[in-house]
């Protein structure tokens, strides 16, 4: 099965956008809008996306 990197609510494509920045910039990768991804370690990019999950799953809960 292929796997697409499609946003399923393309108005949420900017916020998305602006939160993955937010959680580099707090993993301590400033500068993640302006470099090469393919420089970075699969480790890297990993937690940038695991984290973001995390914060996500976490604000669902506190709105149960």
């Amino acid at each position: 099965m292929a796997r697409t990197n499609r946003t399923l609510i393309p108005e949420a494509k900017h916020g998305l956008n602006k939160f993955k920045l937010e959680v580099a910039n707090n993993i301590g990768i400033s500068d993640y809008e302006t470099i090469d991804k393919g420089n970075l370690t699969s480790r890297q990019n990993g937690s940038i996306g695991g984290e973001m999950v995390k914060r996500m799953v976490e604000k669902y809960e506190r709105t149960l």
